[in-house]
């Protein structure tokens, strides 16, 4: 009786884990592909992009072998229930987000963090980021 208690408890713990939201994306983590508007988008070859988050704050690289590592983007964030808010705040390219508060939904599939939305274009975005850090 004692093990199957104590299988119940253990499948129920797995099955919750999933479902934890997060306080803070602290760390760096690298875009490993998603999707836009449905289409396949592959992680780039040549090169990697990285977020690195403080409790409040992104900044996201460039980095390429034998070149400068390369900010292109900086922002705000914050987490809501399952909801990551971001609003760009620099931009190397022209961007008509920067200033504009983007609501991501928000999961973990074991070490990766999914970023899922709709944004203000009608585009639809879903982004897959390792951590790496």
């Amino acid at each position: 009786m004692n093990i199957f208690i104590s299988y119940i408890v253990g499948v129920l713990i797995f099955m919750v884990q999933p479902f934890q939201k997060l306080t803070s994306l602290k760390g760096t983590w690298e875009y490993r592909g998603g999707k836009f508007n449905n289409k396949i988008d592959h992680a780039p070859k040549g090169y990697s992009q990285q977020r690195k988050y403080t409790d409040t704050k992104f900044e996201a690289f460039l980095i390429e072998k034998g070149e400068k590592t390369q900010r292109y983007e900086t922002g705000n964030y914050a987490l809501k229930g399952d909801t990551c808010l971001e609003t760009q705040t620099y931009s190397l390219q022209p961007s008509k987000l920067k200033g504009i508060t983007v609501h991501f939904l928000y999961t973990m599939q074991h070490d990766t963090l999914v970023l899922k939305a709709k944004l203000p274009s009608g585009a639809v975005e879903e982004d897959y980021w390792k951590r790496v850090k």
